[in-house]
């Protein structure tokens, strides 16, 4: 029996985590869950936002399925106590998740809910973004605040820069074969010796087309020509960055899930969006995104490939049949509340 830790979170986590855990539910799976405190939650609850009893959970378990973190109630506490940064930084280092997938997909049926012409995007936008996720300025010692200044150390070592290169290539291979790989050499040294250990990776990957791009053109051409990329493979700060970006060109952040991945099969499965406080507990919220990150965890973590695509084809379905959540509302549609678009996509599978 597989194992699932269950880390709701804050605000919308909740509404939203039930209606993954519908669809899976649904699906008959072989799934023991186990709950646990993570975020303001956790802080509320056991006084940290990353519990003992939650790091126990989660090792416990053979994947994370993680909602949403955060919000104004614990925005006064030290920023390495605040929920985001005292719960998932330490989650994504203790069990070296390096590796954070975030693909930017449009529905056919969501496409003039993107923010971009139609006919930038006539044809179907499909980018996965390879982030690298446990090293780079985020983690970068030193770092502090003093009286007068402020200072984090960006550094990245060649076996950090490898393994997120590779992942990002055998990625391309089942894709379009084509690697963006985007860096600011013009001006960083750190990014310098990026893009050489991302070329001496390449080699390894002769029928994969790599270019590099640097981020200020990277963050305009995914506005510009979006169709042109396939994989974009970034460190840390500009994979943030560069994927919350592209989560916009598909019409609502709300769709957008992702995957952070170690060796061996383990991995942590979130929505992109946040915890939206302004709307937590109103049943508004769309499930989407949490409900596709638990597909990618059916794919990734348990090679459960044909009911990861089945739970991506009702989600198509729904959409398909003109059913939507206030985010993604659109003229001639039927507007449904969380749990309703639970059920539907449920309905279909």
């Amino acid at each position: 029996m597989a194992k699932v830790a269950v880390l709701a979170g804050d605000g919308i986590g909740p509404e939203i985590m039930a209606e993954a855990l519908k669809l899976l539910d649904k699906l008959g799976l072989d799934f023991q869950y186990a709950e646990a405190d993570v975020g303001g939650a956790g802080i509320d609850n056991k006084g940290k936002a990353l519990p003992e009893e939650t790091v126990k959970v989660c090792k416990d378990s053979d994947a994370i399925l993680f909602g949403a973190v955060g919000g104004p109630k614990w925005e006064k506490l030290p920023p390495e106590e605040q929920p985001e940064r005292g719960a998932l930084l330490p989650l994504r280092k203790m069990f070296d998740l390096y590796a954070n997938l975030r693909p930017a997909r449009i529905f056919p049926p969501l496409a003039s809910a993107s923010t971009l012409r139609p006919d930038i995007i006539e044809g179907g936008l499909d980018v996965l973004i390879v982030r690298e996720l446990t090293s780079g300025i985020y983690f970068g010692d030193p770092k502090g605040i003093e009286e007068d200044q402020g200072y984090d150390m960006m550094r990245y070592r060649r076996g950090e820069i490898e393994r997120i290169a590779r992942v990002a290539f055998e990625s391309a291979l089942k894709r379009d074969k084509k690697v963006t790989s985007v860096d600011k050499a013009n001006v960083l040294s750190t990014m310098v010796f990026w893009r050489r250990v991302v070329e001496d990776v390449h080699r390894e990957y002769p029928k994969v087309e790599l270019e590099h791009m640097y981020v200020d053109n990277a963050s305009m051409q995914l506005v510009r020509n979006p169709r042109q990329f396939d994989v974009i493979l970034a460190g840390n700060m500009f994979g943030d960055i560069l994927s919350d970006e592209a989560s916009m060109l598909t019409g609502s952040i709300g769709m957008l899930p992702s995957a952070s991945l170690g060796d061996g099969g383990f991995g942590l499965y979130e929505p992109v969006h946040g915890s939206a406080p302004d709307i937590a507990g109103k049943g508004v919220a769309n499930p989407l995104a949490q409900i596709l990150s638990a597909s990618m965890m059916l794919k990734y973590s348990f090679n459960l490939v044909e009911e990861s695509e089945r739970i991506e084809s009702a989600v198509l379905k729904v959409l398909e049949d003109g059913y939507r959540t206030g985010d993604i509302m659109g003229v001639g549609c039927e507007q449904v509340n969380c749990s309703e678009m639970g059920d539907l996509v449920a309905e279909r599978l």
